[in-house]
């Protein structure tokens, strides 16, 4: 049984507490699946800002999200997707609106949303949080998995969101698109280019790109919400070769 599946068998539906409007002011849904389906820059900078819950029978935690990676699929030199379908990856070759997890070097979970209609196969990294919900489970978790400064690092990086919100490789395909779910996105309405407070949206080069895929000039496809102190901090590749 997944963990998706064993936190709905510990939480029934009827049971659950209405998700709370942690953006103030703001109107939140839930986006469908043709939200997803749009091109990847697009919904990259759309999810800054954007709201993702996830409920265990622990309870509930919520990050809002503050920093992102987009990754092109085939077309991309930085995706995982580069060079075709294989088990790791077809995820991210399925339904958009969907998560594609994946372990990095054995040591750690990164979680992204597929976007674009099926068999494209992009996807946005979620880099970086927030934690707005459910603080406490936030930091037990983190501290169980290594040191942890305070709360501005509770969520900032991608290993970091993962281990706060408990998602994990059992995770991998899990549907953000259900209100009732377990794992839930929520954007404000409506979009623009900035986040509900008029933060502006910087972008620059993926952290931790090797090749043609990490150049800044071809390839400046991180984005952030300017001034956000849980950004994380730039880094070039190392020189083992990754994809996205």
């Amino acid at each position: 049984m997944t963990s998706a599946r064993r936190a709905q068998a510990g939480v029934p539906a009827a049971d659950r507490e209405p998700l709370a409007d942690a953006a103030a002011g703001a109107g939140l849904v839930v986006p469908g699946r043709a939200w997803f389906a749009r091109e990847v820059h697009v919904v990259a900078h759309d999810l800054l800002g954007a709201l993702l819950t996830r409920r265990t029978p622990d309870g509930a935690v919520t990050v809002r999200l503050t920093e992102v990676e987009a990754y092109a699929g085939t077309a991309d030199p930085g995706s995982h997707a580069y060079r075709g379908e294989t088990a790791r990856n077809r995820t991210m070759f399925g339904e958009p609106g969907r998560v594609y997890v994946y372990r990095h070097l054995g040591l750690h979970h990164c979680m992204n949303v597929v976007c674009s209609p099926p068999g494209e196969a992009s996807a946005v990294l979620l880099r970086a949080g927030e934690v707005v919900e459910g603080a406490d489970l936030a930091r037990e978790r983190r501290a169980a998995a290594g040191v942890t400064r305070g709360d501005v690092d509770l969520a900032r990086g991608p290993a970091r969101l993962t281990v706060a919100l408990a998602i994990d490789r059992d995770d991998d395909g899990a549907d953000v698109t259900d209100p009732g779910g377990d794992l839930v996105l929520r954007v404000p309405q409506p979009r623009d280019r900035a986040d509900g407070a008029g933060r502006e949206v910087a972008t620059g080069p993926r952290v931790g790109v090797s090749g043609e895929g990490g150049r800044a000039d071809l390839f400046p496809w991180r984005a952030w919400l300017a001034g956000e102190p849980t950004v994380s901090a730039y880094r070039a590749a190392e020189s083992r070769r990754r994809r996205r």
